[in-house]
């Protein structure tokens, strides 16, 4: 069982920066795709961002793009999403995920818990 551990949740107001972190065990971490989705209430799962095993390519959602910054840090097994400008559509459940490169939920076979983060107006 693997287990992906994400961290750095919370409330935060219109315009705040918010800094998600994720924890995955070896081999998953440098072998699998790292990314995050998110589902906010009576919404479907949405892609967020994802960055491959070497950190060379990237997906945004368009939603997000320029506001969110996905990292990972290899040497401690940690991918990270920085969220900038957040928004009130941004509050969800935010999900960090590891699996095959791409914007499906599909691509992914590993999932954390989720960690809420909430955007007050």
């Amino acid at each position: 069982q693997v287990q992906l551990v994400e961290s750095g949740g919370g409330l935060v107001q219109a315009g705040a920066s918010l800094r998600l972190s994720c924890v995955a065990p070896e081999p998953t971490f440098s072998r699998h795709t790292m990314g995050w989705f998110r589902q906010a209430p009576g919404k479907a799962r949405e892609f967020v961002a994802t960055m491959t095993t070497n950190g060379w390519r990237t997906i945004y959602a368009d939603s997000v793009k320029d506001r969110f910054t996905i990292s990972r840090d290899n040497a401690k097994n940690t991918v990270y999403l920085q969220m900038n400008s957040l928004k009130p559509e941004d509050t969800a459940v935010y999900y960090c995920v590891a699996g095959s490169y791409g914007d499906r939920s599909s691509d992914y076979d590993y999932w954390g818990q989720g960690t809420q983060v909430t955007v007050s107006s």
